[in-house]
């Protein structure tokens, strides 16, 4: 690595240290240098060697950063450029000082607290907010990209200390142009968030990231996955057969018109869930808006000061992971 970092350093990035590691890359913390002292802290996204040496692989990682170079947007994380050093390409993505869903729930865990259910509903109407942009977007010349996440969980929800909640990881996207991973053959996305078109091999659209979502949402509520089970494939069938129960008799501030909305998230026949993250996103404002004041950043931002005991806005042990 010691080579590395000095390519790094001639290429105007300081890494300063290592925040994730797979078996594909790592990801690093790094400082973007610049003229007249500017500094920037950026997350690096680093392919191991092996992996980079792949010309499919090389063609997904590609096909991720081209996908997401022109997704700017709030609630989704930003990716800056790409590159290849030393054999292996990069990725420079926006770095998030905070958690994602999956060390949230942990937290959760640890301190035996529940997350309040108003907080629960506005992260998922943030990142039905990323969808619709994303679910939306049309290339330069006008053609709409038809893009589907197709990998929503907690691991890819991101929360800033600041209270931004911020969809990532692009990298088994179906768009126009940028498929690779052929549907009807494989399954892209993890068991246990499936959509029941994805855990039968079909064809998707973008209310396949929707299902997922509505998982998301009743896992915040509940902290569990409730179709999560020891064998991948018992994930899936449960997924596709196990009866969906009334939440609210699992958590009973649940009130009914969030009720209504898991229960139209969670429908496994497409054409009776929601048809769009713009719908689902509404009727969540809705609900969380109609008649009271909601939930804001700032709300979400004293929250998870509060669960981390964080006391200086400054937080070491809170960084972005994005996923490799």
């Amino acid at each position: 690595m010691a080579s590395l970092k000095h390519i790094f350093n001639e290429l105007h990035y300081e890494m300063t240290r290592k925040i994730a590691e797979g078996g594909m890359g790592l990801v690093y913390e790094a400082v973007q240098l610049g003229a007249g002292n500017f500094r920037k802290v950026v997350a690096v996204k680093l392919i191991r060697e092996e992996y980079s040496a792949i010309e499919e692989f090389q063609q997904n990682f590609i096909g991720e950063a081209r996908l997401v170079a022109d997704l700017i947007h709030t609630n989704i994380v930003q990716t800056y450029h790409l590159g290849q050093v030393g054999g292996q390409y990069f990725m420079v993505m926006e770095f998030v000082r905070g958690v994602n869903l999956e060390q949230l729930l942990e937290q959760l865990r640890r301190t035996g607290k529940h997350l309040p259910v108003d907080l629960a509903a506005f992260i998922v109407s943030r990142v039905a907010r990323g969808l619709t942009y994303a679910h939306s977007k049309c290339d330069r010349d006008g053609r709409h990209l038809n893009i589907v996440h197709r990998d929503i969980g907690p691991k890819n929800v991101m929360i800033a200390l600041e209270g931004d909640v911020k969809l990532t990881d692009f990298g088994i996207a179906k768009a126009l142009d940028l498929m690779y991973n052929e549907e009807g053959k494989v399954i892209a996305g993890k068991d246990e968030y499936l959509s029941p078109e994805q855990a039968t091999y079909a064809i998707t659209d973008a209310r396949a990231d929707l299902f997922p979502l509505g998982i998301v949402l009743t896992e915040l509520l509940l902290g569990k996955n409730i179709f999560r089970a020891a064998d991948r494939s018992q994930s899936r069938r449960n997924i596709l057969t196990m009866p969906i129960p009334e939440f609210a008799k699992l958590r009973p501030d649940i009130e009914p018109r969030l009720e209504a909305i898991i229960q139209r998230a969670l429908q496994r026949d497409r054409e009776k869930r929601y048809s769009s993250a713009y719908e689902m996103m509404t009727d969540l404002e809705m609900y969380l808006y109609s008649d009271r004041y909601g939930p804001t950043n700032e709300k979400l931002s004293v929250y998870l000061k509060d669960l981390y005991g964080v006391k200086d806005p400054v937080v070491p042990q809170l960084s972005s992971r994005p996923t490799i």
